[in-house]
């Protein structure tokens, strides 16, 4: 169990870990020197930098040995007085900002990755990662975008994590990102680029940008093919000192940057940041006013409860509360992990209850997860302020080890904004999901072979035939129905994993199953006695309100028998069924 209280010593530093030099060969503007580029930083208030050139280490290099050949001359005192002033300069600015070594390594099919290391870490080694991943030696100090063929996008994740340094996907959601905007293949390809175990973060150009249609949004664990929740940054992406004016996508040093909530301005505190499931402290930069009055808890109390986030008034132990809340840890593990609030409701306009004795609150539920979750979970629980009040925060991780149980028996998982028991079937497919997992992080991938992309897991593709749509990828599907001494026994398929259940009854259906058994089995035998809206094959059966959004029941014809579909959401629909629905894409 990790705990983390409300950190007063944290502070909010800005970074910007996507900056170019003219180690560039596309660089932009002539004459800019190393120096430059630190006071431009410094002048942005940005406290951490990375030089990223294009798959070399050239930039950061070069600026080193200057420093070295001026120390060098000082030494000897052989220093010009414009020389010395320069030293000081340096060493003032370095003292101000952290700047890493990295770079923008181009991939197979000329996706960019970010490679950020630590101060310390060797050109060398740094350079010998260049070369393992194919850039040709002659190359290594050409900046140049294109190095022919190099390898592939996960071979690069690993090779960089692998030497200690920070994974990040370059301009994701943009040209040359690995989300593959204007790609003409995706599937199972786009989701292990962007959820490999290796990549630290998603670089996006839309960090800024209000509402949950951003790139953030959609890599925020709530989405069926992408469970595992992204960290995701703004860079500069500089190729200039500043902005370009007949250009406003093509900024300057510092003028688009994250601020990360971290102990100390170091690579270490970044990196274990990125290695965490604290997904509050991250942020485009904020105005002082805006700062002031931004309330992260209340934000995402505004999102409302979801498949990786829920909220709990107490956690008194009358009442079952305090089980609600261990129930939806255990959920959690064996789902997508996610956050729990302690001390506040689902409704954001309601003023929240807190809680009155953080510390003790906090040491209760550390005992708790501890003694009755197994296998041994390492959740982090933390008090925060809102409103006024005191709010513990639960931070709970997808489970490496599922399934996990409540007392050893009792086995939960997370559909949609519900906590339910496992069923047979999905307790099985926990367990088999568990073993896959430790076989793809158990044998190391033998020197000088590169790997392939993995199959989703759970898998998700639906083999379709051309042309024909492809289910939703949220709801339940019922697969059929069989009758035994008089009991009718459905096989429900959950749309989100594609995990299929049998032996459902209308008594041990839960909520979402409960339903759609009930309208499966008033629906008539023939569709053309039903009230269906038509668009093609797809068709809409209805349409309701639950909780803060819309639901929809809808019907595909097949070749043999239609299919149907309960309680599906509007994330989880899109083409031809959108189309259907009105829905903007």
């Amino acid at each position: 169990m990790s705990r983390r209280k409300s950190n007063p010593t944290q502070k909010w530093y800005a970074i910007d870990l996507h900056l170019h030099t003219p180690a560039s060969s596309d660089y932009q503007q002539e004459g800019v020197t190393y120096l430059d580029i630190l006071k431009r930083a410094e002048t942005r208030a940005v406290d951490i930098i990375a030089f990223t050139d294009h798959n070399t280490v050239a930039g950061y290099r070069k600026m080193y040995e200057e420093i070295e050949q001026l120390r060098l001359l000082e030494n000897l005192k052989r220093i010009l007085p414009e020389e010395t002033s320069r030293l000081k300069e340096y060493e003032r600015l370095l003292r101000k900002v952290l700047v890493l070594p990295g770079f923008e390594f181009t991939a197979t099919f000329g996706f960019h990755i970010l490679g950020v290391f630590p101060p310390e870490k060797p050109i060398r080694e740094i350079e010998h990662i260049l070369l393992d991943l194919n850039v040709p030696s002659d190359q290594l100090d050409e900046g140049s975008v294109t190095v022919g063929a190099s390898a592939d996008v996960l071979s690069a994740y690993e090779a960089i994590r692998g030497a200690g340094g920070l994974a990040i996907a370059a301009h994701a959601n943009s040209s040359n990102g690995v989300a593959m905007r204007g790609f003409p293949f995706g599937g199972q390809t786009k989701i292990a680029y962007t959820q490999d175990p290796h990549l630290h973060a998603l670089e996006v150009t839309d960090l800024d940008q209000p509402g949950g249609r951003t790139t953030a949004g959609f890599f925020s664990g709530i989405k069926p093919e992408y469970p595992r929740r992204m960290h995701c940054i703004q860079g500069s992406d500089a190729h200039r000192l500043d902005g370009d004016p007949a250009r406003k996508k093509n900024p300057g040093v510092g003028e688009r940057v994250t601020e990360v909530l971290l102990s100390s301005p170091s690579f270490a505190a970044l990196e274990a940041l990125f290695s965490s499931n604290d997904f509050a402290r991250t942020r485009p930069r904020r105005k002082q006013k805006e700062d002031a009055e931004y309330d992260y808890i209340q934000a995402a109390q505004g999102e409302g409860g979801n498949i990786i986030q829920d909220f709990h008034e107490q956690m008194t132990v009358r009442g079952g509360k305090l089980y609600a809340v261990i129930a939806d840890v255990c959920a959690f593990a064996n789902t997508n992990g996610g956050t729990l609030y302690i001390g506040l409701g689902r409704d954001p306009k309601a003023t929240p209850p807190g809680v009155s004795n953080a510390q003790q609150a906090v040491k209760q539920l550390e005992q708790e997860i501890s003694t009755r979750i197994s296998p041994p979970l390492a959740c982090t629980v933390d008090s925060h302020h809102s409103r006024g009040k005191n709010i513990l925060r639960i931070l709970v991780p997808r489970g490496e080890q599922p399934p996990y149980a409540v007392d050893e028996s009792k086995i939960y998982i997370r559909e949609e904004n519900e906590t339910s028991l496992a069923v047979r079937d999905e307790i099985v497919n926990l367990i088999l999901s568990g073993q896959s997992a430790q076989r793809l992080s158990a044998p190391p991938i033998p020197e000088g072979r590169t790997r392939k992309a993995p199959a989703a897991t759970p898998p998700l593709a639906t083999t379709r035939a051309a042309g024909t749509a492809a289910p939703p990828r949220t709801g339940v599907e019922i697969v059929s129905v069989t009758e035994r001494d008089g009991q009718a026994y459905y096989t429900v398929k959950d749309l989100r994993n594609g995990n299929q259940v049998t032996n459902v009854t209308i008594k041990s259906a839960r909520r979402l199953w409960h339903y759609a058994i009930t309208k499966y089995a008033e629906m008539p035998k023939d569709l053309k006695q039903a009230n269906v809206k038509w668009h093609g094959d797809l068709g809409l059966l209805r349409s309701y309100k639950m909780g803060q959004g819309e639901r929809f029941d809808l019907v595909q014809r097949g070749e043999e028998s239609p299919r149907f579909y309960f309680g599906v959401t509007e994330d989880g629909i899109d083409g031809q069924w959108r189309q259907l629905l009105g829905l903007d894409e």
